[in-house]
């Protein structure tokens, strides 16, 4: 007797299968193409990694797609249920307030359909393996030792710094204040 995949399971009370479930990962939005591109990547990798089938990108402003049609997108593709997962290190304004009225607002086209706003990414105990791995990578990056990540390439991004001299021959931090 098949039970059906672990997610299958964790949605029954729900009465939704994970095929029925839509994923809209949506972060700030930014004037860069190449910011916004990166999320297109993060989605890309992130649907063909698995269970979920249906997955779109969102930014909440300054580009497209809106949540309001990624949300949509989601529903066409069949989901039931839409979660939505701000891409975003921390808690704030925009995770507590500001993605929830915008989802809200973009569920209202759709009255059958069910969503959720995830935490971000910050608070999970993973982050500091990413964050190890980054900054080991950065240090080896400067010291000749590796090719630019994909967040620093075209960039002068993990670039050791000379240390600045002040005009005045003075050494160490100057004093704040006036």
């Amino acid at each position: 007797m098949d039970l059906g995949s672990p997610l299958d399971l964790l949605l029954q009370p729900a009465g939704i299968s994970a095929s029925a479930v839509g994923i809209v990962v949506v972060d700030h939005g930014s004037r860069r193409t190449e910011s916004n591109e990166l999320l297109l990547e993060v989605v890309d990798r992130f649907a063909r990694s698995g269970p979920f089938s249906i997955v779109e990108p969102a930014h909440m402003e300054l580009a497209e797609p809106s949540l309001a049609t990624a949300f949509g997108r989601c529903v066409q593709r069949g989901a039931q249920l839409v979660v939505i997962h701000p891409y975003f290190l921390l808690p704030g304004r925009h995770w507590d307030q500001d993605i929830p009225a915008l989802a809200a607002q973009a569920a209202r086209a759709h009255p059958d359909v069910r969503f959720l706003v995830t935490a971000p990414l910050g608070l999970h105990p993973l982050m500091l393996e990413v964050m190890r791995q980054r900054i080991e990578h950065c240090l080896a990056r400067t010291l000749g030792d590796g090719a630019a990540c994909a967040a620093c390439e075209g960039t002068q991004g993990c670039t050791l710094r000379p240390v600045r001299v002040p005009d005045d021959g003075a050494t160490g931090p100057r004093p704040r204040g006036g």
